[in-house]
């Protein structure tokens, strides 16, 4: 299990080296999507993916060491959430006309 997150972490590290995702607004799709609403199958890859670039936006580093795992994911998702009630649920008018174009 660890070996599969380590291998996660690391291609996720990899791919998000050629994004440009940190810091950035959520999205309509985004705020409409894995992980903030339910999963009505199996999590894909790409989701992974865009979980860790998301938790990384807020200042998680999943490639420190430290002694405070899981207490520093556990603040990062905390931050994750409060971003998403900031930015999705602020004005969910324009949330909802993004959506449906």
């Amino acid at each position: 299990m660890k070996l599969i997150f380590t291998s996660l972490i690391c291609s996720g590290l990899m791919i998000l080296s050629t994004n440009v995702l940190a810091g950035t607004r959520l999205t309509a799709a985004q705020c409409n999507d894995y992980p903030f609403t339910p999963l009505k199958g199996k999590v894909t890859r790409a989701q992974l993916v865009q979980v860790l670039a998301e938790l990384e936006s807020v200042g998680y580093d999943p490639g420190a060491v430290s002694g405070y795992y899981p207490l520093d994911l556990q603040r990062a998702q905390s931050r994750l959430r409060a971003k998403y009630a900031r930015e999705c649920t602020d004005s969910p008018k324009h949330i909802k006309a993004q959506s449906s174009q």
